[in-house]
């Protein structure tokens, strides 16, 4: 199986990550889950075209602004309770994919408070724009 980085659709581009973004957000399907924020680490690969993400004048408007992953987990989040990390992670998906320069994104989400026995738990998606 090939992954993300050796994918032959992705070999012209740039890799933009957001690494281990930690966030306070209301998720779960326990009731005690559904009283209170939980952390939750946010991971996010954003991969552009070099044809669209090499700077010719040494500016911002002609790259991905950093910010716009972090607006737009930050989005997700302001929109209430998520019960599940399948649908966060779809949603931030689905949100990242709709900039226009981005032609994949690898999101990753994981609880690591959950269980004391390990660091985390979590879900991973990766998609590419048809």
């Amino acid at each position: 199986m090939l992954t993300a980085l050796s994918h032959p659709r992705l070999a012209d581009c740039r890799r933009l990550f957001l690494r281990n973004f930690e966030v306070m957000i209301n998720i779960g399907v326990h009731e005690f889950e559904k009283k209170g924020e939980q952390r939750v680490l946010v991971n996010v690969d954003l991969f552009i075209p070099l044809a669209e993400s090499t700077p010719q004048e040494d500016h911002l408007h002609e790259v991905v602004d950093y910010d716009f992953m972090r607006e737009t987990i930050a989005r997700r989040m302001a929109q209430g309770h998520i019960h599940l990390q399948e649908t966060l992670c779809d949603d931030v998906v689905r949100a990242m994919l709709a900039h226009p320069k981005v032609r994949a994104v690898r999101v990753s989400t994981e609880k690591p408070d959950v269980y004391p026995d390990c660091d985390s738990v979590g879900v991973e998606v990766f998609r590419i724009k048809e």
